[in-house]
């Protein structure tokens, strides 16, 4: 069934086409974890804990580094649309060059880093010898995680989002498979889910890399050096937002043991839905990158227009299924009576953004298809500095709990939406071209 009309929009069947497989992408890592961590907490506490701070810190890496997956695709999509295929393909495995460099080098400065940085973030004791031991080896598997971000990357650009769907699947399934099997079975306690971790994305990477047969080439300095440009504007805009959330689980934490175990369960909430919308986003990404680079701006504006309203609809559906599961979902949780008790003053907050939230990450995937990552930067920054950062830290003084908390991320989310639609509706972002010039 068509939700539009005309040869300039895309079909719901076309959308889905690209979001449904890219969610299952977004999402397998996070599933990963929750797996590793079910397996490890039966090893014990410092187990358990040292996992925590090994997770923290790769999270932080592949968090940073995104922009080897989301710059590829705004760049690589806008040479597919223009026709250049093999350029695009081309674009990717330069951008794997850059993943391989920047990964030999992290793998490398890890080995040398990895107890001082456990014992910074955990203090001397067994959990942060653990933690080292941990990351010791999970650091080898950085370049394969870094590989992996780019071919999705450019296969996204080309709107091929099934393999990649069925590469992340595969290397997550055999990690899945191993961490029981070394942990428990071979008795290799912590290290063996650090050795499962690094086989899967070894899997995964070898599956990327094989993709990419037939147009290897030479490292292309000049194109790494434009996709690091661009990075860097991923990197302050990631750093923007990661500092919001640490601000906000350290006044959580010292508002009261209960606040900040209800802040985590209705913030893992919204980091889930995050990535159900950023499936959406990827969608808005490769259409409409694809549509400039064709050089059609009136078909990139309209299909903005589109996206900005199935993001809208999509935030409503979610706000009111949430609402719905008030009463029942916080339990699968906790049953912790305290805890139970502060969800609620986080829970209608997080409900209420929804809409907005929908529209927030659509839009966002538009200009990202569109390049206009300078713009996104500035926009974050300044939510976060006028909006979430302020009332974070106002909360703390004025012991406003996690209401004001969450009225700091809902403010954050409103702030995002009205920059993001001025941009839109300015069209100063739809640049026709194979590449963008400004």
């Amino acid at each position: 069934m068509r939700i539009v009309v005309g040869v300039d929009r895309a079909s719901l069947r076309q959308i889905l086409a690209l979001a449904v497989p890219a969610l299952p992408v977004l999402a397998a890592e996070p599933l990963y974890l929750l797996v590793d961590t079910a397996v490890v907490g039966h090893l014990g506490a410092v187990e358990l804990g040292a996992l925590s701070i090994g997770a923290i810190v790769l999270a932080q890496l592949s968090t940073q580094l995104t922009f080897l997956s989301y710059g590829t695709t705004a760049r690589a999509a806008r040479l597919h649309g223009a026709g250049r295929s093999a350029e695009a393909r081309a674009e990717g495995v330069q951008a794997t060059w850059l993943a391989v460099g920047i990964g030999v080098v992290l793998a490398l400065v890890g080995q040398a880093l990895a107890g001082p940085v456990a014992r910074l973030l955990a203090g001397p004791g067994a959990v942060a010898d653990a933690a080292a031991a941990w990351l010791h080896i999970a650091m080898l598997g950085v370049p394969m995680v870094l590989i992996t971000l780019a071919g999705n990357g450019w296969m996204r650009a080309v709107q091929d989002t099934r393999r990649p769907l069925r590469y992340v699947l595969a290397g997550n399934l055999a990690s899945a498979v191993l961490c029981p099997t070394l942990v428990h079975g071979l008795h290799w306690g912590l290290n063996g889910s650090a050795i499962a971790n690094v086989v899967g994305q070894v899997i995964a990477a070898v599956f990327f890399l094989h993709a990419l047969k037939g147009h290897l080439r030479r490292p292309q300095p000049r194109v790494m050096w434009a996709q690091l440009v661009l990075g860097r504007d991923f990197v302050l805009r990631s750093l923007a937002l990661q500092v919001c959330f640490i601000s906000a689980t350290t006044v959580a934490a010292r508002t009261s043991v209960a606040a900040v175990g209800a802040h985590q369960v209705v913030l893992q909430l919204w980091t889930f839905l995050a990535l159900v919308l950023d499936s959406l986003a990827i969608a808005a990404q490769s259409l409409v990158g694809a549509a400039l680079g064709a050089g059609d701006d009136r078909k990139a504006r309209q299909l903005s227009g589109q996206f900005a309203r199935f993001g809208l609809v999509f935030g409503i559906a979610l706000g009111i299924l949430f609402a719905a599961l008030a009463e029942v979902l916080p339990r699968v949780f906790t049953m912790d009576p305290q805890v139970l008790h502060e969800i609620p003053s986080a829970w209608w907050f997080f409900v209420a953004m929804q809409p907005m939230a929908g529209v927030v990450f659509a839009v966002d995937g538009v200009l990202f298809g569109a390049g206009d990552v300078a713009y996104l930067r500035t926009a974050m920054v300044a939510a976060a500095l006028v909006g979430f950062l302020p009332f974070i830290w106002l909360s703390l003084a004025f012991d406003w709990g996690l209401a004001g908390i969450w009225t700091g991320l809902t403010l954050f989310i409103a702030l995002r939406l009205v920059t993001l639609l001025a941009r839109l509706r300015s069209g100063r972002w739809a640049v026709t071209g194979a590449v963008r010039t400004r």
